[in-house]
């Protein structure tokens, strides 16, 4: 009885003396070894993950597979519980016009045969601007249009940003003299694009696009978004209480 347990113990001290040596790492920063990791510890599957190679293991046949996949038709993420602000970001509803399929590369999308710009020019801005908000709404729209409109339209809507001022384009125009453009129309041509304009809507959100539509309305009236707001004295405006925007460094992404 005594030699068995002298010959048990003698086993479990040898047991636990090469797992706690095997456990130790020369690498101060290193948590120690582990005993059969793949047992307990699943590589993570994330998108845009070069998975040709795994924990040291290489896989030729999946270096240049793409990883992140491209979510249903029709699906919508979660923008929260706030019934106008899901209602904004819903799905636009008017398509592309079949003349796109030449001039855009959308042969996957689903086309309309109606002129669906024409009929945009009814639809209205749901991004409502009131006294309390505008002054937030100008300064995001017009972070939003240095980084993804400036480079050709200028900072102040001109139409003579740097790619115009450095031959590449020409004809863009100024927003000042588009008085009668809807904003609907607006919205249509930034999400899908228009002549030599491509289509936004791959880098920018409805609530953004409505954004960039107001402030593209403060270039064509000095007054818009100054209306005065009711908890501040009648000799203050809105406008006035802004803090500067600090200035916006161009954006890389050319839209046309």
């Amino acid at each position: 009885m005594k030699l068995n347990f002298r010959i048990i113990s003698s086993i479990a001290l040898v047991a636990v003396s090469s797992f706690m040596l095997g456990s130790c790492d020369a690498d101060p920063d290193s948590a120690g070894l582990e005993y059969m990791p793949d047992m307990y510890r699943s590589p993570a599957i994330e998108p845009y993950v070069d998975y040709g190679e795994v924990q040291g293991r290489e896989n030729d046949s999946l270096k240049m597979l793409q990883s992140a996949l491209t979510p249903p038709n029709g699906t919508i993420p979660y923008y929260g519980t706030n019934e106008d602000e899901i209602s904004l970001m819903l799905p636009y509803a008017r398509k592309a016009n079949k003349s796109f399929r030449l001039s855009h590369g959308m042969f996957n999308a689903e086309l309309s045969d109606q002129d669906e710009y024409a009929l945009a020019a009814a639809d209205m801005n749901p991004l409502k601007m009131t006294a309390e908000n505008s002054g937030e709404l100008l300064k995001l729209g017009k972070k939003l249009f240095i980084a993804n409109c400036a480079h050709c339209h200028g900072e102040k809507g001109d139409g003579n940003g740097p790619m115009m001022e450095n031959g590449l384009f020409a004809g863009v125009p100024d927003y000042a003299n588009l008085k009668e453009l809807s904003d609907g129309q607006m919205f249509y041509s930034i999400y899908w694009g228009k002549g030599m304009m491509g289509a936004h809507s791959s880098i920018l959100n409805k609530k953004e696009i409505w954004t960039i539509v107001h402030q593209i309305r403060s270039f064509q009236d000095e007054n818009y978004g100054k209306t005065p707001s009711t908890e501040v004295s009648d000799s203050t405006t809105v406008l006035e209480l802004l803090v500067e925007e600090p200035e916006v460094e161009h954006a890389g992404h050319v839209g046309h």
